[in-house]
């Protein structure tokens, strides 16, 4: 059965999506792990659906085909006038974006806009992630699930669904501020639906090891982890000008063309330290 890593942070632009993305392809791509991987992408931005698929692909396989994505996942009972949902195949969101010769694949449940919607009419909502893991579950090793960096019935959702949530934070300024927010709100979850997650993971993304402000961030957080009884993960994703160029084309670091190997080799470290941490 698969292990379920909700990865979250209430502070935006951490590089939630692209820790994420990369994680998945890691897993599913490299010899020494060869995991059969899922990405559900539960931010209405739908960034790491972009990353993992490429902009194009994306366009063509979810857009222009009208495919199911996360959000029908959420309003498969509606029946507001105008909505799709009811009755479609909830399976069929689920992508295939890669298929590797050992037996494993890569998978993807999109999201989209329209998941935005879904915060307005957020009742008796939360469970329905979960059971829609639940029935794919014995398909996975792994599964990742992408929240977007705010507090709602998705969030909980994801909680619901999930063994442990990851919280990456790039070391800067004030990169403190969001954790606080994901205490209060594990501690809300597990109070009222009397469900205890696994530690929570801290680690450091963005991160280009050296300057002083980063050092300071990072002494600050680690204290703050420490205090709340979470684990901070010593590898770190590094800071890299590919991992834009990676989203454009939908490929990992390891695939970005041009990207410097000494960066792979740090993200590929990451991801296996990580996979140790949660038992993969």
């Amino acid at each position: 059965m698969a292990k379920c890593i909700s990865i979250i942070n209430m502070k935006g632009g951490v590089g939630k999506s692209t820790l994420c993305t990369n994680l998945a392809w890691h897993f599913s791509a490299m010899s020494n792990w060869k995991k059969r991987v899922l990405v559900v992408d539960l931010d209405p931005q739908f960034n790491a659906s972009q990353y993992m698929l490429g902009v194009a692909k994306y366009q063509k396989n979810v857009i222009d085909n009208d495919t199911p994505t996360v959000w029908d996942i959420f309003e498969q009972a509606s029946r507001l006038p105008g909505l799709k949902s009811s009755g479609r195949d909830l399976k069929s969101a689920i992508i295939r974006n890669a298929n590797f010769n050992s037996g494993q694949y890569l998978d993807i449940v999109p999201s989209q806009l329209g998941l935005s919607r879904t915060l307005k009419n957020p009742s008796q909502k939360e469970h329905l992630l979960a059971n829609f893991i639940d029935d794919v579950k014995n398909e996975y090793d792994l599964i990742l699930i992408d929240c977007a960096p705010t507090e709602s019935v998705l969030t909980t959702a994801a909680y619901l669904s999930s063994d442990r949530v990851l919280v990456p934070v790039k070391p800067e300024f004030l990169s403190t501020i969001g954790l606080p927010l994901i205490k209060e709100s594990l501690d809300d979850f597990t109070q009222y639906y009397r469900k205890s997650l696994d530690q929570t993971l801290v680690c450091y993304s963005m991160s280009t090891g050296y300057s002083p402000e980063e050092a300071k961030a990072k002494k600050d957080v680690n204290k703050v982890s420490h205090d709340y009884g979470w684990k901070v993960l010593n590898e770190q994703m590094p800071y890299s000008k590919s991992f834009p160029k990676g989203a454009r084309e939908g490929s990992p670091i390891f695939r970005t063309s041009y990207a410097r190997s000494t960066v792979a080799k740090e993200v590929s470290g990451f991801c296996n330290a990580f996979g140790k941490a949660i038992g993969l």
